[in-house]
């Protein structure tokens, strides 16, 4: 039997924490979720959505403390399909586009950069400062995906979860796995939403 797909989960500082939580919600049971959630994730999540990141715990294999430089996903050793920072902030687009990695979130991204393993990005800022543009430009340049949250309208939602699911769909898309939450450009509309 194969093992699930080990996927790294950063929550940064940044408004949109229904994205995390509806990827967290689709990735239960199809793959191995490791989360690291930032002190500025902290205050966003309990705003957004009243919770406490330990209401996260059953939707990961493991939690990490963002101070945590030792843990396993620091490491290039560690290996994982893929890396997703949802939402993710400018502050935390600009330190990743550049190297810096003084925190756990950082320092997994850096890794999943150099070891060439896909980095998903999705910043939620509106509007875009020429600074947050030029970190972007350089993320996209270092290997990362740069996939804002930004939901089309062909699938004509009907709720906001349909919002969500657009976005979880492609970061799945982009990390390669073949899980289905929200019908594509052309396909059909998910049995449930008939």
């Amino acid at each position: 039997m194969a093992l699930p797909p080990r996927i790294v989960v950063g929550l940064s500082g940044a408004s949109g924490m229904p994205y995390a939580l509806d990827l967290l919600r689709t990735l239960e049971g199809q793959a191995e979720v490791h989360l690291v959630v930032s002190q500025g994730a902290k205050r966003v999540l309990w705003e957004e959505m009243g919770l406490h990141p330990k209401d996260l715990e059953a939707l990961a294999r493991r939690v990490y403390r963002d101070t945590d430089l030792g843990a396993p996903i620091a490491s290039g050793s560690f290996p994982t399909r893929g890396m997703v920072v949802v939402p993710c902030s400018a502050t935390t687009l600009g330190k990743i586009a550049y190297g810096l990695a003084d925190t756990l979130l950082t320092r997994a991204a850096y890794v999943h950069l150099k070891e060439r393993r896909p980095l998903v990005l999705v910043p939620r800022e509106t509007p875009l400062p020429l600074p947050t543009l030029k970190a972007m430009v350089q993320a996209a340049e270092a290997g990362a995906v740069v996939l804002p949250a930004s939901p089309g309208f062909y699938h004509r939602p009907k709720e906001i979860g349909d919002l969500l699911g657009f976005i979880t769909q492609r970061i799945l898309d982009h990390l390669g796995l073949p899980v289905r939450r929200a019908p594509r450009w052309g396909e059909e509309a998910l049995p449930d939403e008939e």
